[in-house]
């Protein structure tokens, strides 16, 4: 696997939510993962993209990235697809509020710490109100872990409406 490029400009969680407080990828928290999620489309296709660097208090042992973190990244990155998905479809000038249905995550091999991890994100499948992502996790060239979770925008009344 090969790092890829991102796009300039603001990431989507920097753009569409600055003062988000969520642990895995919100700007406005300091002790958060910040993950900086970026659309690409290619040739019709949306794949949203994220490189994030890993610190020593990520690890589950030396040189090693813990798992609840890699849970975490791949959760938060493949929720903002969700959400940039659901407004480009439905014509939205902002994406909806979305929450994790469920997600589940295989950890294909040691996920190494000392150089960037890179995230991939795709729509598997898509309702009015929901999306199905496919999404993986690489380091040291390698992918080292999967995700597929269903994201679902939220109503009024829920918590996490208008959250961001």
């Amino acid at each position: 696997m090969e790092p890829f490029q991102l796009p300039n400009g603001p990431g989507l969680q920097a753009k569409y939510a600055p003062k988000s407080i969520c642990f895995g990828c919100g700007p406005a928290n300091p002790k958060g993962l910040k993950i900086d999620s970026r659309p690409v489309e290619e040739g019709g296709a949306l794949e949203v993209r994220a490189e994030w660097k890993p610190e020593s208090y990520h690890e589950a042992f030396p040189g090693m990235l813990n798992g609840g973190i890699i849970g975490a990244l791949l959760d938060c990155h493949s929720n903002w697809t969700a959400a940039y998905h659901l407004m480009k479809k439905g014509g939205l000038a902002e994406p909806p509020c979305t929450v994790t249905a469920d997600f589940h995550v295989t950890l294909k091999r040691p996920t190494p710490s000392n150089g960037p991890v890179y995230l991939r994100a795709k729509v598997a499948e898509s309702g009015d109100d929901r999306a199905v992502i496919d999404a993986t996790l690489e380091a040291g060239g390698k992918v080292c872990a999967t995700c597929r979770g269903t994201f679902v925008a939220v109503k009024p009344g829920h918590p996490a409406y208008h959250r961001w």
